[in-house]
């Protein structure tokens, strides 16, 4: 079962991602194609409840009908009808199936096209459908089974083709993808789906030169494709055409499919405008993630109603504010945290929901406010948060309303002038940094340097974003003078023997890196410097006000058009070039460490 797959519902450097990953994928289950090819399938009797039941077949029309003015919801209750009656009837399941989709219920969706599948299983198209949902909620396996199964039904199939390659590139199985897409193209040059698939194939591999020109060509064919040019903005916008992006992402919302591809143009809009620094538009279009027609969109589960600034005074009140994401994004929204505890006021009560790894750091960076982990789950594909630790309060006790850590920046935030000169706003434990400074001190002479290079979550463009390869950090690790910390989580096993391997030794403190986030900040902290890409690790470090240097992508919407990170001022940012920019950026930063040696900052 598709459900037994569940995705991880976390990301830890949420915060940090690129816009929304590049789309490709071809089709539409309630196309008028389809609807067209389901109504032969009714009229043909192929479906053998149909020959006994007129009842069910007057539904079944209904329910078409239904789906061809866009009432989902009215299609979903005469299908229902007709499985009330009739388990069996696989057309009833596929129609349910569509319905549910295009409602945005995943979850029933999902087990309506399996159940379908299951009934009719020489309807392939069936298999197309369903292969398509699953890629878009990350079940990318499961994806390729079905895309494959259809294909080899209908080989030579375009969109089924194309979608393949694109569960292919989700896999950042590259080559496999662009294999897939070549002889289809010589068959079909004239296809702009094919051109914008393998320029999405390039866009993920950070070729974005020759992602541009696929997308082009994708536009001079279909010039109408509003998905190809909603990728040729995300494209364009870290190649320094900004104004060309946004009459790109423009142009594109009108001609979205569905409510999908405008919740998705709609995110890559919003980052664009808090790119610019404009805000508190920005900031407001970034409301846009709680849409639940995007797949990772947050659902917040809190029995009390969601603040209303506007309208509301919050002086006073008692107000749960719910972190968002993961950790780099509760660390860059906390920037508002003191704000809301100062409006709330002494006679009033701020809760904060983290993370649970933060919540220690966080109670004893705002002591005024009660501090608790929240839980998510992801139920029928959709991500839930849960806050186990108001449950227990009484009615005069608990929260009397909530509010998203990320929204406090359109309230607090209004502009880039509105972010305040601060040292950090996280505090770590004295005890620890006292401790940490104690065994760095054992390692010898040198500035000690704190160093993360990669992110946790590698998929998609995330990919040329977040990761360099270690052994482009050799002209670092060799810097005279510094002994490096490594203070990267996961398995860098392999990293770390070939940097040994190099000559270059990277010292591992004796914790946990990814669950031990007391003991990384207080390190973070001791250290005379810490860097890399803006992930979590580099994000606790800014936070906590340790000198921190981080590498940004060209289009990073935390720069807002400033030559620094808004939410942590003291940083000092190296900016990526958009095309082969990590060996560049890679040399600066090994010269900035040699003037830090040479100006004795570890002596400070």
């Amino acid at each position: 079962m598709l459900l037994a797959q569940t995705p991880s519902p976390t990301a830890d450097d949420a915060a940090h991602a690129p816009a929304p990953t590049a789309q490709g994928m071809a089709g539409d289950a309630a196309s008028p194609a389809a609807i067209s090819r389901l109504s032969q399938v009714l009229a043909a009797g192929k479906n053998r409840s149909l020959k006994t039941r007129r009842k069910s077949l007057d539904l079944l029309k209904a329910a078409l009908s239904a789906i061809r003015q866009n009432d989902f919801e009215g299609g979903a209750e005469h299908a229902l009808a007709v499985l009330r009656t009739d388990k069996t009837n696989g057309l009833a399941w596929h129609l349910l199936a569509i319905c549910q989709e295009k409602v945005n219920r995943f979850g029933p969706a999902l087990h309506a096209y399996e159940a379908a599948l299951k009934l009719l299983p020489e309807q392939t198209d069936i298999a197309h459908d369903l292969g398509r949902l699953a890629q878009r909620l990350g079940y990318l396996a499961i994806a390729e089974k079905l895309l494959v199964k259809f294909l080899a039904a209908n080989p030579g199939h375009i969109e089924a083709t194309n979608n393949l390659a694109c569960v292919m590139r989700d896999q950042q199985r590259y080559a496999d993808a662009i294999e897939t897409l070549r002889p289809m193209l010589q068959i079909e040059p004239e296809s702009a789906v094919l051109w914008n698939t393998l320029g999405t194939v390039l866009n993920d591999q950070g070729r974005l030169n020759e992602a541009l020109t696929f997308f082009e060509e994708a536009l001079r064919l279909n010039p109408d494709f509003a998905k190809a040019r909603y990728n040729r903005a995300n494209v364009r916008r870290p190649l320094g055409d900004i104004a060309g992006a946004l009459e790109d992402l423009e142009a594109a919302l009108p001609g979205a499919e569905g409510a999908y591809e405008v919740a998705m143009m709609n995110m890559a809009r919003a980052l664009m405008l808090m790119g610019e620094g404009t805000l508190p538009d920005g900031f407001e279009a970034y409301e846009v993630r709680f849409n639940p027609y995007l797949p990772d969109a947050l659902r917040v589960a809190v029995p009390a109603p969601r603040w209303l600034p506007a309208e509301q005074d919050i002086r006073g009140r008692r107000l749960l504010i719910v972190g968002e994401q993961g950790i780099a994004d509760e660390l860059v929204f906390a920037n508002c945290l003191n704000d809301v505890i100062e409006a709330v006021g002494p006679e009033g009560q701020v809760f904060i929901a983290v993370e649970t790894r933060m919540v220690d750091l966080f109670q004893r960076s705002f002591p005024a406010a009660i501090v608790g982990g929240h839980k998510a789950v992801r139920l029928e594909g959709r991500l839930t948060r849960y806050v186990p630790f108001i449950e227990k309060l009484s009615a005069d006790e608990a929260p009397e309303f909530w509010f998203p850590m990320g929204s406090l920046m359109a309230v607090y935030r209004p502009s880039v002038a509105a972010f305040p000169k601060h040292d950090g706003y996280i505090r770590p434990d004295p005890e620890r940094v006292s401790h940490w400074k104690g065994e760095l001190e054992k390692l010898g002479p040198g500035l000690k340097v704190g160093l993360h290079w990669k992110s946790l979550v590698m998929s998609g463009s995330r990919a040329a974003v977040f990761a360099s390869g270690f052994q482009r950090w050799e002209p670092v690790l060799r810097t005279p003078g510094c002994v490096m910390i490594n203070l990267q989580c996961g398995d860098v096993a392999d990293d770390l023997a070939a940097a040994e391997a190099a000559g270059a030794t990277v010292w591992t403190p004796p914790i946990n890196l990814k669950d031990d986030l007391e003991d990384v900040a207080a390190l973070s902290v001791a250290c005379d410097l810490v860097i890399g890409p803006g992930i979590a690790g580099t994000n606790i470090a800014a936070s906590c006000g340790a000198r921190t240097w981080l590498v940004a992508a060209p289009d990073d919407w935390h720069l807002m058009k400033t030559d620094g990170y808004v939410f942590y001022p003291a940083t000092k940012v190296f900016v990526r070039g958009a095309v082969d920019g990590w060996p560049a950026v890679i040399d600066e930063m090994r010269a900035a460490l040699d003037r830090a040696v040479a100006e004795g900052w570890n002596a400070a």
